[in-house]
C-alpha cells in the first residue's frame, strides 16, 4: 500500500520504500484514528464518520450488496474502522441486505480499546422506522454488547416490545415515525458513544448528510465499471448548498484508493 497523500508533516518523510508495504492493523489503526474528542476547547464533544465503497462509474452496490466491488484491503480497513469506534450504525435495509451479525471480539485491537476507555466490541446500532427486523437474529438474541435500535417515538409498541425480548435497548430518537438523524447522533452520544461509525447504506447517509451531522467520509474508490441502476453512496434530496470536505489522506493499492475526506 502506498501512501499517496500525507497526514502529517512527519509522514510526508517516509520514503516511498517505507510506505509501499502491506500496512499491519497498528499502522491502519494510526492512520484513522479519531481526532481528540471534548470537553476541551475547540474540541467536537462526538465525531460521526462514514465508510463505504464506490465504484469508479458510481455505483455503491452490486446485485445489491457492496461485497463484490470490495476487496481484502478494503475489508482489512473496515474491520479497524470498526475497532476504532464506539457504536456503527446502519439503515435497517442495509442490515437485512448485507446479514449484519453482531461484533465480534478481536484480540488484536483488546489493548487498543482497553486504553481508549472502550468495551471489547462497538454496539451495532440500527436505524428504523418500522421495526420490521428479524429479532430471532444473533445480532439481537447474542450480541457481546446489546444491539441498539433507534426509532420514532410513535413506533408500533408491539415492536418495541419484541426487539425488547429479544435483547435489543430500543432508543428513541424522533418525535413521530422516522428518527431525525441530529437527534439520533445526541443520543447516543448521551449514552456515552461519541466515536460513531455509520456504513450506511445510501438512503442513511444522504439523511445524515442533509442534517449535517456527517464530520468525515472514508471512501474506497473501486476501479470497476458495474454501469446498471445501483445507487450511488448517498441518496435522498439534494441539499441547498453542497457541503465541501477536505482530503486528509489517501492510500492506494492496485488501484484502489483508499481516502478519508474530513469536514472543511
Amino acid at each position: 500500500m502506498r501512501r499517496l497523500f500525507p497526514v502529517t508533516d512527519e509522514t510526508a518523510t517516509r520514503s516511498s520504500e517505507e510506505a509501499d508495504h502491506e500496512w499491519g492493523l497498528a499502522e491502519l489503526a494510526a492512520a484513522y484514528a479519531y481526532p481528540e474528542l471534548g470537553p476541551g476547547p475547540g474540541a467536537p464533544e462526538v465525531w460521526l464518520r462514514a465508510n463505504m465503497v464506490s465504484t469508479i462509474d458510481g455505483a455503491a452496490q452490486h446485485d445489491g450488496r457492496s461485497q463484490p466491488i470490495s476487496t481484502a484491503t478494503d475489508m482489512r480497513i473496515f474491520g479497524t474502522l470498526r475497532a476504532l469506534a464506539d457504536v456503527v450504525i446502519a439503515g435497517a435495509e442495509t442490515v437485512r441486505q448485507e446479514g449484519y451479525r453482531p461484533a465480534r471480539v478481536r484480540d488484536e485491537f483488546a489493548a487498543l480499546r482497553e486504553a481508549a476507555g472502550q468495551g471489547p466490541v462497538p454496539a451495532i446500532a440500527v436505524i428504523t422506522a418500522s421495526l420490521d427486523l428479524d429479532f430471532s437474529l444473533p445480532l439481537y438474541t447474542s450480541p457481546v454488547v446489546p444491539t441498539l435500535i433507534l426509532t420514532g417515538a410513535a413506533a408500533a409498541p408491539d415492536r418495541i416490545a419484541a426487539a425488547e425480548k429479544a435483547g435489543a435497548r430500543v432508543v428513541i430518537a424522533g418525535d413521530g415515525v422516522g428518527v431525525d438523524p441530529a437527534r439520533a447522533v445526541r443520543a447516543l452520544a448521551e449514552l456515552g458513544h461519541t466515536r460513531l461509525l455509520t456504513e450506511g447504506g445510501p438512503r442513511l447517509l444522504g439523511q445524515l448528510v442533509a442534517a449535517g451531522v456527517l464530520d468525515e467520509l472514508c471512501l474506497t474508490l473501486s476501479p470497476m465499471l458495474t454501469a446498471g441502476d445501483a445507487q450511488r453512496i448517498a441518496g435522498g434530496p439534494s441539499v441547498a448548498v453542497p457541503a465541501r470536505f477536505a482530503l486528509d489522506s489517501l492510500l492506494e493499492e492496485d488501484g484502489f484508493l483508499y481516502s478519508r475526506y474530513r469536514r472543511a
